[in-house]
């Protein structure tokens, strides 16, 4: 089958990291894989190419110059003709409304993934409608948690037209990383919590400054460790001098080595208010690190708590710290929650098993459309 991945990137993060590591997958699995990119000339971000190319996939970038530019639509056409694509997989709103506006251009099917919407403000409210509303025109949606299916279901989209596909990594990357980032920072010996991901506000990071700050009384040898970029980080900058917590909190900006950035973490925290399936807390366990979490979207789907992770409410710096202080104060426990994390991602959420879910859904698009039955030529399968 020949399968166009299509994304507009806003960095390296979640939907990013899984349209790549499904679409190495599918090569594995004997298919034809491009990867569009769309080059937006407002916020132009092309991580996700520089890793296609590491990856050797086939990789297509597709300028785009903002609003509804009809020039990204015949570019889109393009390529499916160029590549002879049976199916167009798009992540994200832009990638839904350029992909399916060219895929009924080139009458072939769309499936659409919904990773979740951040309505961190309110153009990304107005974009999430408009997604929700373009979705219909899909043939097939991928949800990453049922709670993301069950805002679909709110806009009317039919729940057979839906079905739910975790997320997926790779194991074998964090096998022989190093801990690159103690040194950058001269963290020596201290016990690092890590947040990595976007700097948004509906990832939680204030609490976890809070959390520290209490945490700081408690243990003298302790760091945070901020990875990742975002609107948030001139915010959390402040409330880290305010909170006095400047020799103990450290932001390192994006980072392209994920399995050497957890490599250099002891313990992840992740106290987001909204998630649907993190890719953050896979790659962390599989990196064989114990996590404290918030019990929001799927993440309890993810981490068995006590076993696998510790899992606190959402807003309650108090929990998070005591939480964090249970681990950094036992060494055991920090290791048994890792090897279990490990071993449960391992055999529940790997890429392979992701990639094989997809391909159902691809087979079913393929057969339930009416215009591959209108087609003159048969899609390249």
């Amino acid at each position: 089958m020949r399968i166009l991945q299509l994304i507009s990137s806003g960095g390296y993060f979640g939907a990013e990291v899984v349209a790549a590591n499904l679409s190495v997958e599918l090569r594995k699995l004997g298919h034809e894989v491009v990867l569009g990119v769309f080059h937006n000339a407002h916020n132009p971000h092309l991580e996700i190419a520089e890793k296609a190319r590491q990856y050797n996939l086939a990789l297509e970038v597709i300028p785009c110059q903002g609003k509804m530019d009809l020039r990204a639509v015949l570019a889109v056409k393009r390529c499916i003709s160029k590549h002879r694509i049976a199916l167009i997989h798009t992540h994200g709103y832009k990638s839904d409304l350029y992909g399916i506006a060219a895929a009924r251009a080139a009458r072939v099917p769309v499936v659409a993934t919904c990773h979740n919407w951040t309505e961190a403000n309110l153009p990304l409210r107005l974009y999430s409608i408009i997604d929700r509303v373009i979705l219909h025109k899909a043939r097939h949606i991928a949800a990453v948690s049922e709670q993301v299916r069950e805002q679909l279901v709110q806009f009317a989209i039919p729940r057979a037209r839906i079905t739910v596909i975790p997320n997926g990594i790779a194991t074998e990357p964090f096998k022989d990383a190093r801990p690159a980032l103690r040194d950058e920072f001269n963290l020596g010996a201290r016990t690092v919590i890590g947040a990595v991901g976007r700097l948004s506000p509906e990832k939680g990071h204030k609490f976890l400054l809070q959390a520290a700050q209490q945490l700081k009384a408690k243990f003298a040898e302790i760091a945070v460790l901020f990875v990742g970029t975002g609107p948030e980080q001139g915010l959390l900058e402040s409330l880290t001098r305010e909170l006095g917590l400047t020799d103990r909190v450290f932001f390192a900006g994006y980072r392209d080595t994920m399995p050497d950035v957890y490599a250099s973490i002891d313990i992840l925290a992740m106290p987001s208010l909204k998630e649907g399936f993190p890719l953050v807390l896979l790659e962390a366990m599989a990196a064989a690190l114990p996590v404290v979490a918030t019990n929001v979207g799927d993440v309890r789907k993810i981490v068995v708590p006590g076993e696998s992770g510790l899992l606190v409410e959402p807003r309650n710096p108090e929990a998070l710290c005591d939480a964090l202080g249970r681990l950094i104060a036992d060494g055991g426990l920090r290791r048994r929650l890792a090897v279990s994390a490990h071993r449960h991602v391992a055999e529940h959420f790997s890429a392979a098993s992701m990639a094989q879910k997809y391909l159902d859904v691809y087979a079913g698009a393929l057969r339930g459309s009416p215009m591959l039955s209108e087609r003159t030529e048969p899609a390249a399968v």
